[in-house]
């Protein structure tokens, strides 16, 4: 352990004794009411899925023994057909689905830091990381260690194994900084340098059986000093050799993710305090009481299946560690309005969101009312202000992606997403885009935080999980024609290269929010709707500011709308074509294109 590693764990634990942080039963100051920061109210966020996003630096790839992989296993190339099988994957499976898991392409640390001024460009405030802790998968939701980034995210994966291997996990005063951790530390500084905050997966549910007090607890099991960790049923009985005596409770009955324990809706104490040590570690690196040179906030992957007691402790530290820091809540469900709070959480991944978005611009199932009833009910549950940091995704790496939600519409919301289904894996059409068009629209318009999942402003499209987790489409590479399906079936050939023109548009909506205050913390009202025509018009206003109308069809013929507007001068501009609508007597009418919105000021 070096000096200043030492120096700053001592920090550590002083400031630890000084502002009782080290346990929630210790803490006393809470935040009195619910007050999200003001540097997320409107902001853009830009979903990272680290292994598939860009590899920048091939040297640190995972070998075979890392991946698990069969005989001949190798990694996979960047820019091949995403059906198309590698010789090493034949030779193990006919199936696709049974083989593909096990791939990986090298995306690492380096390929993000590498493409911040791209993600600048495009107009991104803040980068959400799919986990990026220690793990042996290519999702890293099967933590083996949560303080330290993995090993083939940074620039040299052997020495960090050999810094895991000398460390004693569960003592903090001995953890150090690993390559791949400082390389995290300088894509923070860079990000911040740049105004884009960071926001980092946190799985306290569950851990892979690689973590290290679970490995722990297979090795000695009642002698375990971690055996409360988990929920044991049995375990293994010496005098036999039967080895399934041992038994515990996996994640959904999946014994690759053994489940933490919880007593009074809390994780116990130990878990606990690991949990709060890495918080402060990853918040606080320095270990200097100023947060700015850690991570922005976290999202917490199924948080409805931790305990609220719990996620009270834990945000007690988040928010006296950072008081600006946000944190969303990995919640599908109307449960989600029950963990927002002044102790709770600062937002949702707002699936609920994208339901009605789906149903309405997508699927064409509801209609105009049902929308606007739906999206008042949605916000209307949540607590003042919350409204503007609400993380309104539309697809991530759990769903089908958006482009191909829209080739398959009417089909259930990660439900329904997968070739064996029928599912068409085929590149959108013109038409189609032009829905995508409308939804990212819609996203870039309505109040909240819109995200954008990775590659999704690239013209990426895929099925559900694994399909929607393709490498990034990047313009400075060149990509194989998709052509093979993954069942054997006829399909067409699709180019598969980076769209320019699909970019410059998400580029333009991007830009008009971040330059308007009346899209990221103006109100939001619905002023027109015509079932039969399928248009809905909504209105966002701020004081001090030329108020903003949204009208959106989803029809697929234009429709002529007459509205009144309370406007001064007699002409409006829409700010996405930059042609002037003009107003006769207070009165605005004007067609509106089939499957298309307008933004007028």
């Amino acid at each position: 352990m070096g000096m200043e590693n030492m120096k700053n764990s001592i920090v550590l634990i002083l400031a630890c004794l000084l502002t009782t942080a080290c346990s929630g039963e210790q803490q006393t100051q809470k935040r009195a009411s619910y007050d999200p920061p003001k540097w997320a109210e409107g902001r853009i966020w830009y979903q990272i899925f680290p292994e598939r996003f860009r590899n920048g630096d091939p040297s640190n790839d995972p070998d075979r023994a890392r991946a698990r992989g069969p005989e001949g296993w190798e990694i996979s190339e960047w820019t091949t057909d995403w059906y198309a099988r590698a010789s090493w994957e034949k030779e193990a499976t006919d199936d696709f689905y049974a083989i593909v898991r096990e791939r990986r392409y090298g995306g690492d640390l380096q390929g993000v830091i590498d493409k911040l001024d791209y993600l600048k460009e495009l107009g991104i405030g803040g980068i959400y990381f799919n986990p990026i802790f220690d793990a042996q998968s290519m999702h890293k939701y099967d933590g083996s260690y949560y303080h330290h980034i993995d090993r083939n995210f940074g620039p040299n994966p052997e020495a960090d194994t050999a810094l895991f291997n000398r460390e004693d996990p569960g003592d903090p005063a001995s953890w150090e900084f690993s390559s791949a951790d400082s390389l995290f530390l300088e894509l923070l500084e860079e990000a911040h340098k740049r105004d884009i905050k960071i926001v980092i997966d946190g799985v306290w549910n569950h851990t892979g059986t690689e973590f290290w007090a679970f490995q722990d607890l297979v090795k000695n099991q009642q002698n375990s000093p971690y055996k409360e960790w988990y929920i044991v049923n049995s375990f293994d009985n010496p005098a036999t050799t039967d080895i399934s005596e041992f038994d515990y409770e996996g994640w959904w009955g999946f014994k690759g993710l053994p489940v933490f324990r919880e007593e009074q809706e809390n994780l116990v104490r130990p878990i606990r305090e690991h949990i709060f040590a890495v918080t402060r570690r990853w918040m606080d690196p320095n270990g200097d009481g100023d947060p700015s040179d850690g991570v922005d906030g976290w999202r917490l992957d199924v948080a409805s299946e931790v305990g609220k007691e719990f996620w009270k402790d834990w945000h007690e530290l988040v928010y006296q560690l950072n008081p600006k820091a946000i944190t969303f809540a990995e919640i599908w469900t109307d449960e989600a309005k029950e963990f927002i709070s002044a102790d709770l959480f600062t937002s949702v991944m707002n699936y609920r969101f994208a339901y009605a978005a789906k149903d309405f611009l997508i699927d064409d199932r509801i209609d105009t009312q049902k929308f606007i009833r739906r999206l008042n009910a949605l916000e209307d549950e949540y607590p003042e202000g919350s409204v503007y940091v609400l993380q309104n995704l539309l697809d991530s790496h759990d769903t089908a992606r958006l482009a191909s939600m829209i080739v398959n519409p009417g089909l259930e919301y990660d439900r329904d997403g997968h070739p064996r289904d029928g599912f068409k894996v085929r590149k959108p059409n013109t038409k189609e885009r032009k829905v995508q068009r409308l939804v990212a629209l819609f996203q870039f318009s309505w109040r909240g935080a819109p995200m954008i999942y990775y590659g999704t402003e690239a013209g990426m499209w895929g099925a559900d999980d694994p399909d929607d987790r393709k490498p990034m489409v990047w313009n400075d590479l060149s990509y194989e024609p998709e052509s093979v399906h993954p069942l054997g079936k006829e399909r067409p050939q699709d180019d598969n290269n980076f769209d320019e023109e699909l970019f410059k548009y998400y580029q333009q909506l991007a830009e008009l929010r971040t330059q308007s205050q009346v899209l990221q913390r103006g109100s939001a009202e619905f002023i027109y709707q015509d079932a039969a025509a399928k248009v809905v018009a909504f209105q966002r206003e701020l004081e001090g500011q030329n108020p903003i109308y949204v009208f959106l069809n989803r029809s697929a013929d234009s429709q002529f709308v007459t509205i009144e507007l309370p406007v001064a001068k007699d002409e409006l501009t829409n700010l996405i074509s930059g042609e002037r609508v003009q107003l006769k007597e207070g009165t605005l009418a004007f067609e509106i294109p089939s499957v298309s919105g307008v933004v007028l000021q």
